[in-house]
């Protein structure tokens, strides 16, 4: 347990932002597990509403760093891929 009036501080503010984390990366994951849900049932036009709700949520937490430019850009390419490939069955 730090002992300086500072350290307190920035001990709180670590776990405040750890919590905000947490929340924004548990979003993007629901969000991208709804769409592939959706496409697993073959509902096709619900899971573009739902990727296009995640693109803008993946890049918003890759803004705030929640999560690295590079996971939600690999992650959106992922999810297009599979709309594209379960479109031209």
């Amino acid at each position: 347990m730090p002992t300086k009036h500072a350290s307190i501080k920035d001990l709180r503010k670590s776990a405040k932002r750890q919590a905000k984390n947490n929340r924004v990366r548990m979003h993007v994951k629901q969000t991208l597990r709804k769409s592939k849900d959706l496409l697993a049932k073959g509902d096709i036009a619900g899971a573009k509403k739902e990727a296009v709700k995640f693109q803008q949520i993946a890049d918003k937490a890759s803004k705030g760093q929640a999560m690295s430019k590079n996971a939600a850009r690999r992650r959106k390419s992922s999810l297009m891929k599979a709309i594209s490939k379960a479109e031209k069955k």
